[in-house]
């Protein structure tokens, strides 16, 4: 099997919101969108990021729960401690959580987490042991 990712999918509780956070605030462009349905970003050469309204996602994957930190992180990787800095300004501007500021990690990096409005946590970082990771 090859390896790879083609598509991410987040469900959604409120799609309008999801919206809103991200083409509105972060100022992203969808590559497709079915209104009050999914909403999809692409993300990489060969890679969606999809939001999908939870009562269609139901529908199709069963029942989904809520509550918590999903145990799952998306990354957002940039070439300048900068550029995280502002990213995570324009997070917060656009009605994200803060979850931790950017600091110099352990690991090498420099990296701080905002949360979506479904909760999802996103990592804005500099890795700099994979900068082909930041188009």
């Amino acid at each position: 099997m090859d390896q790879h990712l083609s598509l991410v999918t987040l469900v959604a509780a409120d799609l309008a919101a999801s919206r809103r956070f991200y083409v509105d605030g972060l100022g992203w462009t969808p590559q497709f969108e079915e209104d009050g349905e999914v909403l999809m970003f692409r993300v990489g050469p060969h890679t969606l990021l999809s939001l999908w309204d939870e009562a269609h996602a139901t529908e199709e994957i069963g029942p989904v729960t809520r509550g918590g930190t999903p145990p799952v992180t998306l990354a957002h990787n940039l070439r300048t401690p900068e550029a995280v800095d502002t990213v995570l300004a324009l997070a917060r501007t656009a009605g994200a959580t803060s979850v931790t500021p950017a600091v110099e990690r352990s690991w090498g990096g420099y990296s701080g987490y905002f949360a979506d409005p479904d909760g999802f946590r996103w990592e804005v970082a500099v890795n700099p042991f994979n900068p082909e990771l930041v188009p």
